[in-house]
């Protein structure tokens, strides 16, 4: 090496360091004439054989960059050393460098890692060159270490990083779709380019505009929420069977999400409802985003599902109790006051209204228990409901009466309904002689300008007189045997 090569080497930037691989040679040699032919197996076989060739390399000579990159204070401080400067998972990188050297090879170049005398762990990019005139011996190689501790702990970060992002959206409890929406971008972006304003409009008039959107989706990956939420096996199935989950009212929130879009807002949420592949109903909240850096082409999208079915279940179940009676499975006094109300707004004449009363029911509870009085109304709610439907409606107004308001029916409509529900009491009696059902009931039609709170009144005391007839035993206004009284 001449002084003027000299002084490149110890004002070198860069680790450098002066080898003699002959040792190394010399054992390839004899593996050779073992007739070894693959190194690589070989040493991986049985890793004392690399550090048996590690052993062999001599350091001729570092320079001043090396000595400080690995804390030693002399060439002898550093040398006397090495066993704490390779060591580890070293050998398995060295395994690489081997190789290409008994390939035939004059350059290589690996990334190891190495530690300071400190035992500071770096990263460190090596490559080697054997020296000219030196490859069939390799008593020279000139070998740089360059420390990229900073740039592997980034790479490191940024893969923990993504795996985090990855296990949050794998694992997340929420239905999580990551979807391209960049053709749709295109297709609106056309529409504003033909010089269309009011978009809702033109998707008004071009209904194909929104299934045409609707089938540009590109959904690129799902979560296993999805799965689960969807009762799909696999993301394939998923996808083959799209068009069995966004059905029937699934049109009418995607044209307003794409009003949203069309107006810019690339951030937004609304309620949707979807269906899973075993065809139950889905209620969703659905949330869109588009993700920072893509607002220029809506090419990464995600779009967060949240099952809201539970709540919607016990929401309709709330509101159900509060117009319904829970045993009889009619309507309630708070529907029934609700009905009279609107009925008393409306123009709509006659109404008619059917009071009913049970006979007995006090003594069947005193008798016999509140269970035998409970399947009483259960039995009478069932006969009821058999008789009535819209736009009629049948409500228990108190423990045992019940009322039935007919909007738009006159005297003779009533009565036929009347007549009706004791043919069903006599049937459904048959099936319960032991338990008959009995029922006094007083029916009357509005007249004109009388409120709906007399009218009531009326049938109220028609039933009276009805369930005073089924006491005294004696016949009813209407001269039935079956008591039920009427007024006009």
């Amino acid at each position: 090496m001449t002084d003027f090569d000299a002084t490149i080497f110890e004002l070198a930037p860069v680790a450098m360091w002066i080898e003699d691989f002959t040792g190394v040679k010399q054992q390839f040699d004899e593996w050779r004439s073992e007739g070894v032919t693959d190194l690589r197996s070989y040493l991986e076989e049985d890793m004392t054989r690399t550090a048996a060739c590690s052993a062999r390399i001599k350091v001729l000579r570092v320079n001043a960059k090396t000595l400080d990159l690995f804390e030693a204070e002399t060439f002898d401080h550093l040398v006397d050393n090495l066993p704490a400067v390779f060591r580890d998972d070293m050998f398995e990188s060295h395994i690489n460098e081997l190789v290409e050297l008994w390939n035939g090879k004059t350059e290589f170049s690996s990334n190891a890692v190495n530690y300071s005398l400190s035992g500071r762990r770096m990263d460190i990019q090596l490559k080697g060159t054997v020296m000219p005139g030196h490859e069939d011996t390799l008593a020279r190689i000139l070998v740089t270490t360059e420390d990229v501790t900073a740039r592997e702990d980034a790479r490191r970060q940024e893969a923990a990083s993504r795996q985090h992002a990855e296990g949050l959206f794998k694992h997340s409890p929420v239905s999580l779709w990551v979807e391209d929406f960049s053709t749709i971008r295109n297709l609106i972006e056309d529409v504003r380019d033909r010089g269309i304003e009011d978009f809702r409009v033109f998707m008004d008039v071009h209904p194909e505009f929104v299934h045409q959107c609707m089938s540009e989706i590109r959904i690129l990956d799902v979560n296993q929420a999805t799965l689960d939420l969807f009762c799909a096996p696999d993301i394939r199935t998923l996808l083959l069977r799209q068009v069995e989950i966004f059905r029937d009212e699934m049109e009418k929130p995607f044209r307003e999400q794409l009003m949203d879009l069309w107006e810019g807002r690339l951030y937004h949420h609304r309620e949707v409802i979807n269906y899973a592949l075993d065809g139950t109903v889905r209620h969703i909240i659905l949330h869109f985003a588009v993700l920072p850096g893509h607002e220029h082409d809506w090419s990464r999208v995600q779009v967060a599902l949240t099952d809201i079915t539970a709540r919607k279940k016990a929401e309709a179940y709330l509101e159900y109790l509060g117009k319904h009676d829970v045993l009889t499975k009619l309507h309630n006094r708070a529907f029934y006051k609700d009905e009279l109300n609107r009925l008393e707004r409306k123009a709509l004449r006659p109404v008619s209204a059917i009071i009913m009363d049970l006979n007995g029911l006090k003594d069947a509870n005193d008798n016999l228990g509140h269970d035998a009085g409970d399947t009483l109304l259960r039995r009478f709610g069932e006969v009821i409901s058999g008789v009535v439907t819209r736009p009629n409606h049948a409500a228990r107004i108190g423990g045992d009466e019940f009322a039935i308001l007919l909007p738009g029916s006159d005297h003779k409509v009533a009565r036929a309904m009347v007549d009706t529900i004791n043919e069903l009491l006599h049937i459904n009696n048959q099936f319960y002689s032991n338990q008959p059902l009995s029922v006094a009931i007083g029916m009357a039609t509005s007249r004109d300008g009388e409120t709906m709170e007399d009218l009531v009144k009326r049938a109220d005391m028609a039933m009276y007189e009805d369930k005073r007839a089924h006491h005294t035993g004696g016949q009813t206004l209407l001269g039935k045997p079956k008591p039920v009284s009427a007024a006009s």
